[in-house]
C-alpha cells in the first residue's frame, strides 16, 4: 500500500504543478493585455500640485518684467505664466501631458505649444491638437491693483 500512496502523491503534485503553470500564464496574459493603466499609453498625468500653490511674482524685477507686455511669458517652478492677447494673464502647468516636455506660449496664435511632438493647447490648457490628449493643469492668475505683482494660486 505504501507504493500506491506515493504514486497518488506524485500525481497530485504533477496536477498541482500543471495548475500552477496555467495560473502563472493567466497572470502574465492579464498583465500584458493592456488592463494595467501604466501599460496603456505614454501620456503623462497632468502635474498635480503636491500642496496648495500660492506664488506672488514681482513684475518689476528683470525675471518677470516681460510679463507686463502682451505676448510675454515666463516660468516659475513648474508653471508657465503668460500675458495673453486679451490683456489677461494665464498660469498653466508647463509640463506637456504627452511626454513631459516643457511647453511654450506662442503670442502669434495665442496658444500653448509643445516643441517636442507638436501638441497644442488653448490658453485655458485644453488640448487643441495631438498627440497630447489631456489638458494642462490651470491655475488662477490675479494681477494686483497696482499692476506690480501677479499672484498664482490653485
Amino acid at each position: 500500500m505504501t507504493t500506491i500512496q506515493k504514486k497518488e502523491e506524485a500525481i497530485d503534485r504533477l496536477a498541482f504543478l500543471k495548475q500552477l503553470g496555467l495560473s502563472g500564464a493567466a497572470l502574465v496574459a492579464f498583465c500584458c493585455s493592456g488592463t494595467l493603466s501604466s501599460c496603456k499609453s505614454n501620456e503623462v498625468s497632468p502635474a498635480a500640485p503636491a500642496s496648495a500653490t500660492d506664488i506672488t511674482l514681482d513684475l518689476t524685477t528683470g525675471t518677470y518684467a516681460g510679463l507686463t507686455t502682451v505676448g510675454g511669458y515666463a516660468y516659475t517652478g513648474s508653471i508657465l505664466v503668460a500675458h495673453i492677447k486679451n490683456g489677461s494673464y494665464i498660469a498653466l502647468s508647463k509640463v506637456c501631458t504627452h511626454e513631459g516636455s516643457t511647453v511654450q506660449y506662442r503670442s502669434n496664435s495665442d496658444s500653448i505649444y509643445c516643441p517636442n511632438h507638436g501638441a497644442t493647447f488653448d490658453t485655458s490648457g485644453v488640448v487643441t491638437g495631438g498627440p497630447a490628449r489631456q489638458s494642462l493643469t490651470q491655475y488662477k492668475a490675479t494681477l494686483s491693483s497696482d499692476g506690480k505683482s501677479l499672484r498664482i494660486t490653485n
